[in-house]
């Protein structure tokens, strides 16, 4: 049997107020999406933000590491002595180069790259990115072994097939480019990744309109292609300019230790030899401030370019 409600019966049961209860029952659920989010913040501020803080703490003092000597505090007198030092100006100067080295390692070829190998397709495009990023899967200690015996002077195999016999990795004209042309290498696979990405989230509707219009295919590539492609570009720039002194680290110090006469010593190298080798834990802190602000206000201008670009493109 149906019973037939009243307009005023359903109106007021359609705006009777939620019961407190329920009200109740309802904010926790809120909540526990915050509580998922409080392994990574905290994960977040031990391993990173606390570290930042005890690093700017130890630039204001003088300490050479041994628990057992005092820590006495010098204000900013380690900011002043590292400016002075012609060392850290020639280490930037040097962190420079190796970035603007890098550049056609990380963004040029593998644009190209990527451009060619869109001509390739079926099992033979996977084996061929599988070829172009093993080098990114080799451990870089293991890297600078065998390049040490590939660059042996004499009778190592870049001597023999050039015809010379140069101690690369100990001269040091050559040695910083020998540092640049590996990590190039090793980095040029997961460049060729991230472009082969870029490439695939662009629509092929923008090229087969362009064609109707009578483009051709250097036209499509010049002024559809690339424009689409800018944030990813952008973003291998930021990567090779914040990674970059970083992921030539291990080569460094396993082939060159900073030599010869200091010619590979990039701004990472230093702040570590100071920390380690000449144990001045005040001076390496006050390097590793400046270096993370620098490289923090370059990476905060990267990013606002990229979004502009982006907000352009859509």
């Amino acid at each position: 049997m149906f019973v037939l409600e009243a307009p005023e019966q359903r109106e007021t049961a359609v705006s009777e107020p939620i019961p407190a209860s329920h009200a109740r029952r309802r904010r926790p659920r809120g909540l526990v999406s915050y509580l998922y989010l409080l392994p990574a913040l905290a994960l977040l501020i031990i391993w990173t933000y606390r570290p930042l803080v005890q690093a700017f703490e130890l630039s204001t003092l003088s300490w050479n590491l041994l628990p057992t000597s005092p820590m006495r505090s010098v204000g900013t007198a380690n900011y002043e002595r590292l400016l002075e030092l012609p060392a850290f100006g020639a280490s930037i100067r040097r962190t420079v180069v190796l970035i603007v080295g890098l550049l056609p390692f990380t963004v040029l070829l593998p644009l190209l790259i990527a451009f060619a190998a869109r001509r390739v397709s079926g099992r033979a495009r996977t084996v061929y990115q599988a070829f172009a990023f093993a080098p990114f899967l080799v451990a870089p200690v293991a890297a600078a072994a065998v390049w040490r015996w590939l660059l042996h002077p004499g009778n190592g195999m870049v001597d023999r097939v050039l015809g010379t016999d140069r101690n690369w990795v100990y001269d040091a004209q050559a040695a910083p480019w020998v540092i640049i042309v590996i990590t190039g290498w090793h980095l040029l696979g997961f460049a060729m990744l991230v472009m082969w990405a870029g490439l695939a989230g662009i629509s092929g509707d923008y090229g087969e309109a362009a064609r109707v219009d009578g483009a051709s295919d250097g036209q499509i590539r010049r002024w559809i292609t690339l424009p689409l492609l800018s944030p990813t570009l952008l973003f291998l720039v930021l990567t090779t300019v914040v990674l970059s002194p970083t992921l030539t680290f291990p080569l460094i110090d396993s082939m060159t230790q900073g030599g010869p006469t200091q010619a590979t010593t990039n701004v990472f190298y230093l702040l570590w030899d100071y920390a380690f080798h000449s144990f001045d834990a005040g001076l390496s802190a006050a390097a590793g401030v400046l270096l993370f602000l620098g490289f923090g206000v370059v990476a905060g201008v990267l990013v606002w370019i990229s979004e502009k670009v982006a907000f352009h493109d859509d």
